[in-house]
């Protein structure tokens, strides 16, 4: 682009590796906005596959930004993000390439609900692509974890809560205030992080109830215990385990997360010794762990 853009702009940013198609259904949904995107920007961790096409057919004012390191998640983001400030957009739009706005007037809701609260950033419902009625990930409030939408209430926003990184829109003065993903965690725990850095930051965040964001059912890896009182992440991929232990671990370690930090401890012991009755689980849970409190950051060995 040789010109910024107007005013309250919003630019969308979407992250992708080897899904192309199902990051079409992600660009028609931001396509069809009623409140248009001035640009749509996508990272492409894959580009040995036929994304550019897809990208190019959006109908979208677009900058396709390939690369040929694998960014992960994190860097993606952080690499979107970034490329929207430089164009100088007001409002920032994140998107999943497997998941998509659930009808055309979720920018639009996300935008009067971010006006009307003077919120920093606002994210839309998670649900269920399968089953909207469903949360596509189990979310936790105090030691209660809800997993129907009907169980968040009927208000305009549930204040406090959000997930960042599946149609959330921050404003730019809030990613001056919070920054960017970290690309060391490369993928998990990236979003949790960016989280914990905007309620230390003070700043007024929430879920739009009134607004969805359809994602394939994410809740199969919280493993419920104590009668579904407690749950546990546990990837079944060993990749996945990898980065969700080891960057665990470092959040664990960071300010504003340590009290949660001394749960974990209990919480994994008894899931892996009693749940599961799998004390070498136990031990590779407590060695990625402690990889990730020393910083020892990296990809998982071959």
């Amino acid at each position: 682009m040789s010109s910024p853009l107007p005013p309250d702009s919003v630019v969308a940013v979407v992250v992708t590796r080897h899904r192309a198609s199902s990051l079409v259904d992600s660009l028609a949904a931001i396509a069809k906005q009623s409140h248009a995107v001035a640009h749509l920007i996508v990272v492409d961790n894959g580009p040995d596959q036929p994304v550019r096409d897809v990208v190019e057919a959006s109908g979208v004012p677009h900058s396709y930004l390939p690369s040929w390191h694998n960014l992960g998640g994190a860097g993606g983001f952080a690499l979107g993000m970034l490329h929207a400030l430089a164009l100088g957009a007001d409002w920032v739009w994140l998107a999943d390439d497997d998941g998509r706005a659930a009808d055309e007037t979720v920018l639009a809701t996300l935008l009067d609900c971010a006006q009307r609260h003077r919120l920093a950033a606002v994210s839309p419902v998670v649900a269920d692509a399968s089953d909207v009625d469903r949360l596509a990930f189990p979310l936790r409030r105090g030691l209660t974890w809800h997993r129907r939408r009907e169980a968040l209430g009927d208000t305009d926003l549930l204040p406090g809560i959000a997930s960042f990184f599946n149609g959330a829109l921050f404003r730019a003065s809030t990613l001056d205030a919070i920054g960017v993903p970290d690309l060391r965690l490369f993928v998990r725990g990236d979003e949790v992080e960016l989280h914990r850095r905007m309620v230390r930051s003070g700043l007024p965040f929430g879920t739009c109830l009134r607004a969805a964001y359809l994602h394939p059912d994410g809740s199969a890896e919280f493993k419920p215990m104590l009668g579904g009182r407690l749950h546990a992440q546990d990837p079944a991929d060993p990749v996945k385990r990898y980065y969700t232990y080891r960057n665990r671990g470092y959040l664990m370690s960071q300010p504003g997360m340590r009290r949660i930090g001394l749960l974990e401890l209990p919480r994994f012991a008894w899931y892996f010794l009693v749940t599961r009755r799998d004390p070498r689980g136990f031990a590779e849970w407590l060695r990625l762990v402690r990889l990730g409190r020393r910083e020892h950051f990296g990809p998982p060995p071959t």
